[in-house]
């Protein structure tokens, strides 16, 4: 939890005061909650400023954004490499990162001063050792190929397939954070199984034993 203190120098009676650490963040971070509270205080320090992530957003930090998105790391396993496209202010590779420190991450973000954030601030300040940046465009980043590729609100899923599959290995699977309309994103997308050599749809809940607001993903699994 940040000290009061901490909270006074940065956001001086506001109403859009940082979300206190919750409960269940212990939880799903274990011995690496501290990291992981500090990746929250890093976000509210440089958010607003460097357009990562608005005032109000900051009273559900936790349990919108970096809950939301480390739970996501239960669906990979040890020693796979992922890349999260369009990274922005880190979700969902940061939090994942942390949450798995032996899953390789790499964090495709195009805006400068984004990326910059995350390889000369968050990185180093982490000490994620298992954490690159690229700054590039997902079209810009096929010199690799990754077991997972994963992104959270940047697009609707039938232009993320577009975007995401030549990163993702074969038999590898996309990992699309989505809400309640999910289901509909992928009848929008079912156009381009052929095409993209996709073996398989689904509709999985992460943390659903640990949160309150469980994560719905879509995983799309590549032949």
């Amino acid at each position: 939890m940040f000290p009061q203190t901490w909270l006074d120098l940065f956001m001086p009676e506001s109403k859009f005061a940082p979300e206190p650490t919750p409960n269940e963040a212990s939880a799903v971070f274990g011995e690496r909650l501290p990291l992981a509270e500090k990746y929250a205080e890093l976000l509210v320090r440089d958010g607003d400023l460097l357009g990562l992530i608005g005032p109000r957003e900051l009273p559900k930090l936790w349990t919108r954004h970096i809950l939301n998105s480390a739970v996501v790391g239960e669906l990979v396993k040890p020693g796979q490499t992922v890349a999260d496209v369009g990274s922005g202010a880190g979700f969902p590779g940061v939090p994942m990162a942390i949450k798995c420190p032996d899953v390789q991450f790499t964090l495709i973000e195009p805006m400068e001063r984004r990326a910059t954030w995350l390889a000369e601030t968050v990185v180093p300040r982490l000490g994620l050792t298992n954490v690159k940046v690229l700054r590039a465009r997902a079209e810009e980043a096929l010199f690799e190929a990754y077991d997972v590729v994963t992104a959270r609100a940047v697009s609707a899923l039938p232009q993320l397939i577009k975007m995401m599959v030549p990163l993702t290995k074969n038999g590898g699977e996309i990992l699309a954070l989505k809400g309640s309309k999910a289901a509909d994103e992928i009848k929008d997308s079912k156009n381009l199984v052929k095409k993209f050599k996709i073996k398989d749809f689904e509709i999985v809940t992460a943390g659903g034993d640990l949160l309150t607001d469980p994560t719905t993903v879509v995983r799309i699994t590549l032949l």
